[in-house]
């Protein structure tokens, strides 16, 4: 399948596609759809052939098909939610999508249709904490794991038994790991062959990496490492993070110093060294990296600019390539495709 690129842009209701050359990381917008009610969180099935959007302000997820051969999106239907979600993510089997809830302090689960669309209602809507950002299953999908971030929420990451057979969460014991104080965890990765994952703090602006238990889904915290320079005293909050397909790099996004932090990841323990950082837009609420891990693209929520950078794969070192405007707030970057 072709590499595609797809940014809900928030300030404009649309969702914008652009076919990515995998050797230049050269852009081609291809579609504006018009996505009403302020679309934000972007995911995709795991055969790429659905992609789900969350629609902040109208409070529902919308579902799309996407066309193998150009990448261009039908909708084919839409939930209505109790809440506003920040976060997606279908499960590994694609047949079930994840949300949290921030202000509602939840956590839901609904089914995903033999058509790929979702569907309600969902088999799960779990009280949490407010302040809850992200939920994802781990590579065995047998546990998921929702952090709340620490300004309105616990600065807790609660951990739970997933049953893939029928969506269902079960807290497991214990049912919360606790970051450093003040961390506010928000988005995580994982190792693609180690039992570590990696959360980005937003308020402690860090990243903390963990140890996973593949049997008993419990996470141990091993390190946590700024993503600021030594000395930097102006205002910063932490949003997104993305590991390399290789397991070499780890990027974050920091809101106010406006750059994208960089990190080694040791190969035996999987601990990180700070590389330093790369200037990028203003607030880099998102960005991604292309499934060979060659380009990244970082969102400027304030500028409505995406910045596109080459990925030397030796040294972790961004290479600015070239600016795009694409619109006011964009909220999420998703980028499909074969490697």
């Amino acid at each position: 399948m072709p590499l595609n690129m797809y940014i809900a842009v928030q300030g404009d209701d649309k969702l914008l596609q652009f076919a990515l050359d995998p050797e230049s990381g050269a852009l081609d917008q291809r579609n504006v759809l018009a996505v009403q009610g302020a679309p934000g969180p972007l995911a995709v099935d795991p055969s790429s052939r659905f992609l789900y959007a969350a629609r902040r302000s109208d409070k529902a997820i919308s579902s799309f098909a996407i066309d193998p051969r150009d990448g261009s999106l039908s909708q084919i239907g839409t939930v209505e939610l109790e809440s506003d979600p920040p976060y997606l993510f279908a499960d590994r089997t694609g047949r079930f999508l994840l949300s949290s809830y921030y202000a509602a302090g939840k956590v839901a689960v609904h089914p995903i249709g033999a058509d790929g669309a979702v569907h309600g209602p969902p088999v799960e809507w779990r009280d949490t904490a407010t302040g809850a950002h992200s939920v994802q299953t781990d590579p065995s999908n047998k546990f998921a794991f929702l952090p709340h971030i620490a300004d309105r929420g616990p600065n807790e990451i609660w951990q739970f038994h997933f049953d893939a057979s029928t969506g269902c969460l079960t807290p497991n014991t214990p049912a919360k790991a606790q970051p450093p104080a003040g961390a506010g965890p928000r988005h995580f990765c994982f190792h693609p062959s180690k039992s570590i994952v990696y959360f980005v703090n937003e308020q402690g602006c860090s990243v903390t990496a963990y140890t996973l238990d593949a049997v008993t889904g419990m996470l141990a915290n091993l390190q946590t490492v700024s993503t600021l320079p030594e000395g930097f005293d102006g205002k910063n909050s932490c949003a997104d993070i993305h590991i390399t397909p290789d397991g070499r790099f780890v990027y974050a996004s920091n809101r106010g110093h406006n750059s994208i932090a960089r990190f080694a990841v040791d190969g035996a323990t999987g601990a990180l060294t700070g590389l330093g950082q790369t200037p990028t837009e203003a607030v880099p609420r998102a960005f991604h990296l292309d499934p060979a891990g060659r380009f990244l693209f970082a969102a400027g929520q304030e500028s409505g600019r995406l910045a596109a950078y080459r990925v030397d794969g030796a040294t972790g070192t961004l290479e600015p390539l070239q600016t795009y405007e694409i619109g006011t707030r964009p909220m999420w970057v998703l980028i499909t495709g074969d490697a």
